[in-house]
């Protein structure tokens, strides 16, 4: 999970509220203000305090698991027909200071319905981030909106994103699920063939498929010094400004 802090830093009062209304109903001093009735000084400061301590709480991971582990408990509950606590015990979170803690972290929870005999494969896997950006790729469009894409490792400096390319992982995953541990009960067979031709892609149609990676690759965007240090990098002696697309 990628808390992006600048961003709800820079939300606005209606910013914060709109986003916390999404999820509850709101104060009586809240649901006044949205109608656009007149707040007294005291109320307008109070309401700012409350929209900066709502901010907090969508900043926090504990907060947002606060609210899902109640959901599956309540609707477990009711399919059970009892009451109680759902979960064990409290989640736990482990800080990933470095790429090669953010992949093995990814790979490990990929490969679990693998270890764990629930599939064969990680397109055949259910519930996982792995089959999702399959998903997407082999439908034409761009990643997964709802997971961090990968960007690549010659953008290792940007901060929203993977440094990695996504054949690369898919092909670490491949290959780290054909190791045969004596801990786990599941592995990917050896005789399988490859992810990248059991999924009929070729490099080509990889790059057609997922339209992300030829305009990483192609373009670059900066000021002038950043420019002249990505062309020296890459041996050219300029780069062409990019074309804007259609998201569609």
């Amino acid at each position: 999970m990628h808390i992006d802090k600048q961003q709800a830093l820079a939300w606005s009062i209606d910013d914060v509220l709109d986003r916390w209304l999404k999820l509850f109903k709101g104060s009586t001093l809240i649901q006044r203000y949205r109608r656009g009735d007149k707040l007294s000084e005291a109320e307008a400061a109070m309401l700012s305090a409350v929209a900066e301590e709502y901010r907090e709480r969508l900043m926090s991971i504990s907060w947002w698991m606060r609210l899902l582990n109640e959901s599956i408990a309540r609707k477990a509950n009711a399919e059970d027909n009892c009451k109680g606590h759902f979960w064990e015990s409290r989640f736990k979170s482990q800080a990933l200071l470095d790429e090669a803690a953010l992949l093995s972290c990814m790979a490990y929870v990929d490969l679990n319905p693998i270890r764990t005999k629930l599939a064969k494969t990680p397109e055949t896997s259910d519930f996982t981030s792995v089959k999702a950006r399959i998903q997407q790729v082999l439908k034409g469009r761009k990643t997964n909106k709802s997971l961090l894409p990968f960007i690549g490792n010659e953008h290792i400096n940007q901060a929203k994103g993977i440094a990695f390319s996504l054949e690369d992982y898919l092909t670490l995953v491949d290959q780290t699920g054909r190791v045969i541990r004596e801990d786990k009960r599941g592995f990917i067979d050896n005789q399988c063939a490859s992810i990248l031709n059991r999924l009929g892609l070729d490099e080509e149609t990889w790059l057609a498929n997922t339209q992300h990676f030829h305009t990483r690759f192609k373009c670059v965007a900066g000021n002038q010094a950043a420019m002249q240090q990505a062309a020296e990098h890459f041996d050219k002696r300029w780069f062409q400004t990019p074309l804007l697309r259609s998201s569609t």
